[in-house]
């Protein structure tokens, strides 16, 4: 079976649309959303009335969970000062914007989702603000894919796509107790994959582009699809409904346009 993986739309109704004709043409079979339905972008109550009419499986983003709980970013949450102040700047635009029957869908949305050997989250299954980096220790990432006991483990929030294979290793663990013997465990981890999938509506890979995966359960191959789309629209509704015109710039360059983390590596510790 075909499937398509998505996430991070960020009210982008335009680059949405574009990316459900493309997986229709791709002839996907089913469609998974990894959250961030909302933030950045000028259409969040489309965007989430879109993914509900077609009754797409979908998680909860940090932002979907921010909207509906007040803001609770983490020093994981962005990758430096000056993007925390624009990420602030809009969650008061987009939590002003939203219907009540938005913030209530978003409310009930899981942190993940399992089919079969697959799992689906947003940033990690620690957390929605937690990123897995394709840099990432391999012994923390595999941790992560074995903590929800899946072969490949669906993610986004970083908005870059990428497909990493942790090949098959042998793992020890020591169990130190008062007053017991010292027990240890030696098993081997079997292959497993993280598949980002990029963004749909705030491509950071450096083009404008929407990206998503489709992926076959039959041959577990993974095509990177990516998407062009009339951004030009999506970034003129920004700057009409008085959004920081830095959004507009980054998303018609698909960059992140802001100092960077001292430490992109760091691994959320809450």
């Amino acid at each position: 079976m075909k499937i398509a993986v998505m996430s991070c739309i960020h009210s982008n109704y335009e680059a949405l649309n574009a990316v459900l004709l493309d997986l229709d043409r791709q002839k996907a079979e089913k469609i998974y959303c990894l959250g961030d339905l909302v933030g950045y972008g000028p259409y969040p109550n489309a965007v989430v009335e879109q993914i509900r009419s077609l009754d797409i499986p979908t998680v909860q983003g940090c932002w979907d969970e921010d909207i509906v709980e007040g803001l609770n970013a983490c020093e994981c949450s962005y990758p430096s000062l000056l993007a925390e102040k624009r990420g602030k700047l809009a969650h008061e635009w987009t939590n002003k914007e939203v219907h009540p029957e938005t913030r209530e869908y978003l409310a009930q949305l899981p942190h993940t989702l399992k089919e079969g050997n697959l799992c689906f989250v947003h940033g990690s299954p620690h957390s929605n603000h937690e990123y897995l980096l394709p840099e990432l220790n391999a012994f923390l990432a595999l941790e992560r894919v074995l903590a929800v006991d899946a072969e490949v483990l669906f993610c986004g929030h970083t908005h870059i796509p990428y497909v990493r294979t942790l090949n098959a290793g042998q793992l020890q663990v020591k169990v130190h107790q008062p007053n017991v013997q010292e027990q240890s465990f030696t098993f081997t981890a079997p292959i497993k994959r993280i598949i980002n999938v990029g963004s749909v509506g705030e491509p950071r890979h450096g083009r404008p582009n929407a990206t998503y995966v489709i992926y076959d359960t039959d041959t577990q191959e993974v095509m990177l699809r990516e998407v062009e789309y009339d951004y030009q629209k999506t970034c003129a509704a920004i700057i009409d409904k008085g959004l920081p015109p830095i959004f507009a710039w980054r998303l018609a360059r698909g960059l992140e346009f802001a100092e960077k983390a001292d430490d992109p590596t760091h691994v959320c510790a809450r």
